[in-house]
């Protein structure tokens, strides 16, 4: 129980975070905003991801800052509650020292500092009976990646594979924007997306390709297999010539109004649970 006399968050949620992680020495950088090698990932900001970083205990946190004078809401004592039970250091500061260390202009007054997201190699994301992948072409807005990776978690995305040059990797913003997701999505960093698709093919996973000028429409041209990765450009030129060559098949979404195109968050998400709809062994 927690002062307040009410079940913690773990004992509400009926979750358990998933233990007490050592604390890191202080040699450890602090997290960056941006410009950082890898994944990223190392600092979160707001309130949903913070709490998810905590429930989800897969990798250490060095501390967590709230502010001061916040008002007390049931998220905020979950945060409390969670840094508690796992000994994260728990700092209380002022607005503007809190403003001064966030990276985003929406941190919602609370702030995390973790070990980076690791990055997972290409094979592994594959290894399962029915990966469900994610691949994003040169995806760059970091609002937009954060939403797309989560609309992914949320439609059962096994793994996402990112470019590691040229595309927006795990920024505060796309970890606040994801609310969580990243904690649960293993990702893969890769030199080229044609040469990942490649790679892909020879694993017998079938590569779908989501383009204003695929050949077929996206609903009820999906295969039923076991294995699939949907495949994503960047905004406004969408996929790349060699990805478009490389992918098994190109569909497109139809549209019927005046406008000829949909942010790439809103696409990911009618595309992936159209393959949720089409895939065998779909109990939901």
């Amino acid at each position: 129980m927690t002062k307040r006399g009410k079940p913690s968050r773990s004992q509400r949620s009926g979750r358990q975070p998933a233990g007490r992680r050592q604390r890191q020495g202080s040699g450890e950088r602090r997290g960056r905003r941006g410009g950082a090698r890898g994944l990223g990932g190392d600092q979160v900001e707001g309130r949903h991801a913070v709490r998810e970083l905590l429930l989800a205990g897969l990798r250490p946190v060095r501390e967590v800052l709230i502010g001061d004078d916040l008002d007390r809401a049931d998220i905020i004592d979950d945060i409390t509650d969670l840094a508690g039970e796992l000994g994260v250091p728990l700092r209380a500061i002022g607005r503007k020292r809190l403003a001064a260390e966030a990276a985003t202009g929406s941190h919602q007054g609370v702030i995390a500092r973790a070990a980076p997201v690791p990055e997972h190699p290409l094979d592994e994301l594959v290894a399962g009976p029915e990966p469900f992948l994610l691949v994003l072409d040169g995806v760059t807005d970091p609002g937009n990646l954060g939403a797309v990776l989560r609309t992914a978690e949320c439609a059962g995305v096994t793994g996402v594979v990112l470019p590691r040059h040229r595309s927006v990797h795990l920024t505060p913003t796309v970890t606040k924007a994801a609310a969580g997701a990243i904690e649960h999505l293993p990702m893969a960093v890769v030199g080229g997306i044609p040469a990942a698709l490649t790679r892909l093919a020879e694993s017998g996973v079938t590569t779908v390709g989501l383009d204003a000028g695929g050949d077929r429409p996206l609903f009820g041209s999906l295969p039923a297999v076991d294995g699939v990765a949907l495949v994503l450009g960047a905004e406004g030129r969408g996929l790349s010539r060699l990805v478009r060559e490389r992918v098994d098949m190109l569909v497109a979404i139809p549209l019927r109004g005046g406008l000829n195109s949909l942010n790439i968050a809103a696409a990911a998400a009618i595309a992936c649970f159209e393959v949720v709809r089409t895939r065998p062994n779909q109990t939901n």
